[in-house]
């Protein structure tokens, strides 16, 4: 049994001090307050719980940085989709691996401590089927294994290119599956991960009776779903089905607590309300919606005390304080206010944290997100030594990590009380870096 002794830890009743955390298997056994450090206890200025990231597409951190060169017409989500399909329809199952480990080992650097990937290449990239049905599903799970993360694996439902059940488009064909196919590739993946749910990809993607049936195949497992990321989403839904699609499906299908929806950009008040009210979490990926020009959440889902995590989508940058702090400041730019989301004579860091640990730990349907007795043992220390910590201390240090060091202060990282990142840096950083090089060169050539 490995025990851990932190000065200070931020738990679920507030900051305490002297907090000693003995891990078995995969979760905390113990949580002592006001304890003496014992020997052999590996000791650490200060404590937090790792954050899941709720929603990511990991091999579009290949094409990090390549899509900021605009076209001859004005670039939009719709243009970069484009060369995302390129991307998507040149990668072999060597290098989608290679690059999902990379971005794992970035995840927990950054202090992540567990993951929720939205996986939706499935075939070959001629759009033929692979001999082993889940071949791609097992190298996301060998990429996870390789990182040291925590894995929900989401199996993504795809069928159509747009509303009323359109055939898809050539480009999409490696994400194409029909439903005795995709029922197969959940059960094979049951066997990868051990939290799987669904994730049908939009109201694009699938038909109303499509919908209904891929939910059934979650069991008991989560379903995330893409729901209102873009303008041209909602006109085009409108125009389907003569409502807005956050309105659709809080009327079509039975949201709850099992439920995430990613981005949820656009809704109207009653919206926003009705979805904070379903239980259901808002998936939001602050970084991705902002380089992909999507918009601004609806502030008033906050105010109706709806459920959020983050996530990294498109993986173009990678930080649980670059997410939390964009989430606050498109607000302010919004709203032209300051500390939008923190509560009434409280902390903006601490308000963003704890509700990105408590709804990333919905969405992923694992239990960290805090140190607790039987909760997993998914766990950050801040390095405090950094000038950018002096003088500082308990929520004063979650604002200067989020809103100023960022993943500079990332001391240590623990996912499933296993220590993967020591001083900053991952114990496998050197290996998988080597190997996402080579992919990407590969790429590069071919």
């Amino acid at each position: 049994m490995a025990a851990l002794f932190f000065e200070r830890a931020l738990t679920p009743r507030g900051w305490r001090s002297d907090v000693r955390i003995e891990i078995a298997g995969e979760r905390i056994a113990t949580v002592e307050t006001g304890a003496a450090a014992r020997a052999g206890d590996e000791r650490h200025a200060l404590g937090l719980p790792a954050i899941g990231n709720l929603h990511s597409h990991a091999f579009q951190r290949a094409m990090a940085g390549l899509a900021e060169l605009r076209g001859d017409s004005q670039d939009t989500f719709w243009t970069w989709r484009e060369t995302m399909y390129r991307f998507a329809l040149a990668m072999t199952p060597d290098q989608i691996e290679a690059v999902a480990a990379q971005l794992y080992v970035e995840m927990l650097e950054a202090g992540f401590g567990a993951v929720a990937e939205f996986h939706y290449l499935h075939n070959a990239p001629d759009g033929s089927r692979y001999a082993h049905r889940a071949e791609l599903a097992e190298r996301i799970a060998a990429a996870a294994a390789t990182a040291g993360i925590g894995l929900t694996l989401l199996p993504v439902f795809y069928a159509h290119s747009t509303f009323g059940g359109a055939p898809p488009r050539p480009q999409q064909r490696r994400f194409i599956a029909d439903l005795d196919g995709f029922a197969r590739l959940v059960d094979d993946s049951r066997r990868l991960a051990k939290v799987v749910g669904v994730a049908p990809h939009s109201l694009r993607a699938v038909t109303p009776e499509e919908l209904a049936s891929v939910v059934k195949l979650a069991g008991d497992g989560p379903i995330h779903m893409h729901v209102a990321e873009q303008v041209k989403e909602v006109e085009d839904c409108l125009n389907w089905s003569g409502a807005r699609p956050v309105r659709w499906l809080l009327d079509h299908a039975d949201v709850g607590a099992r439920w995430c929806v990613i981005h949820a950009t656009h809704m109207d008040e009653r919206e926003a309300r009705d979805l904070a009210e379903s239980g259901a979490t808002a998936g939001l990926c602050p970084i991705t919606e902002a380089n992909l020009g999507d918009g601004v959440f609806n502030a008033g889902y906050f105010d109706a005390s709806g459920v959020f995590g983050i996530g990294s989508d498109s993986n173009v940058e990678i930080g649980v304080a670059a997410e939390l702090k964009q989430l606050e400041y498109a607000q302010r730019l919004s709203l032209r206010r300051r500390n939008v989301l923190a509560r009434r004579g409280g902390s903006t860091g601490r308000a963003l944290f704890e509700g990105a640990a408590a709804g990333g730990a919905r969405a992923l349907r694992r239990d960290g997100g805090r140190i607790a007795e039987g909760a997993v043992a998914d766990l950050v220390s801040l390095d405090l030594a950094s000038p950018q910590s002096a003088g500082r201390k308990d929520d004063e240090i979650l604002d200067t990590w989020i809103f100023h060091a960022g993943s500079r202060a990332i001391d240590c990282v623990w996912s499933g009380g296993i220590k993967q990142v020591s001083g900053g840096r991952h114990k496998a950083r050197e290996a998988v870096a080597a190997g996402f090089v080579a992919a990407v060169k590969q790429m590069a050539a071919s």
